[in-house]
């Protein structure tokens, strides 16, 4: 019977457990959607000067997923291709946006498949983007191969310029404008309600405490069957010690009175 409770103990808490770990798992999606629908609300508002938020050489801040406007012009000789890992022959157009106010800006003008894109506008032109941070390299590519990620620390040993620390990728009316497929545009995510965050974390903790209380029930329930069955086995042992004794002093009382009823001869 002792091992029956035990399980059902032990079952209980990882039932207990399991509810609770999906609760957790249900406030983390909670938490992710806020960040997520923060990350769109972001980058839907207005766009924002450039040089406010992202002056060349500076560090970014918050200002990545934001809507960025810029004016200057495009240098066609800064520009590179960066591959679609998933999809060969299409490529991301990358190209060097000097700032009247300093410096340059990267910029993903679209996709084009083949190493053939339009040129990009000439003269002064004002665009729109958002600003995004450098990507990481691609540790599984040869260093001779394409480059498959836009890695700010790679374009500034190949363009002599002060470079923003950041790229923007244009937006689909200003691609197609310069008759390029519009860029698929990553947003960096976002944080959610810390709430829901935290909440997460407690009712994992709980899901934790309530296996570590299963089993230390479980395992003094084992004990007090354990401590039962001692007495048990004390008690039988003592009961049978005691009829035992009883059984010797009955003999011996009944051998005492055999001898004194026996005949007694004169002398």
């Amino acid at each position: 019977m002792t091992v029956v409770k035990q399980i059902a103990v032990v079952l209980g808490g990882l039932l207990i457990a399991a509810i609770m770990v999906g609760l957790g798992v249900w406030q983390l999606d909670v938490y992710e959607s806020q960040g997520h629908s923060a990350a769109v609300a972001r980058a839907a508002a207005p766009p924002v000067d450039v040089a406010s938020v992202a002056p060349p050489g500076q560090d970014v801040g918050d200002a990545y997923g934001r809507r960025v406007r810029f004016t200057g012009h495009y240098d066609p000789k800064l520009q590179t291709y960066i591959a679609d890992p998933e999809r060969r022959g299409r490529y991301r157009v990358l190209t060097a946006f000097r700032l009247d106010s300093g410096g340059a800006l990267a910029v993903v003008r679209g996709v084009t498949d083949g190493k053939d894109a339009a040129p990009p506008p000439t003269g002064t032109v004002t665009q729109t983007g958002v600003l995004l941070p450098s990507e990481g390299a691609d540790a599984q590519a040869a260093p001779s191969s394409e480059p498959t990620s836009v890695v700010l620390a790679s374009l500034t040993q190949s363009w002599p310029i002060d470079l923003v620390n950041g790229y923007a990728t244009l937006g689909a009316d200003e691609a197609r404008a310069q008759s390029l497929t519009p860029a698929t545009i990553e947003l960096p995510s976002s944080h959610g309600r810390l709430r829901n965050g935290f909440y997460a974390l407690q009712w994992w903790v709980f899901a934790g405490f309530a296996v570590v209380m299963a089993i230390r029930i479980a395992r003094d329930l084992g004990r007090d069957g354990d401590s039962v069955e001692a007495f048990d086995s004390d008690a039988d042992s003592d009961s049978g010690g005691a009829s035992a004794a009883a059984e010797t002093e009955q003999h011996s009382s009944d051998t005492a009175d055999h001898r004194v009823s026996g005949p007694v001869r004169s002398p």
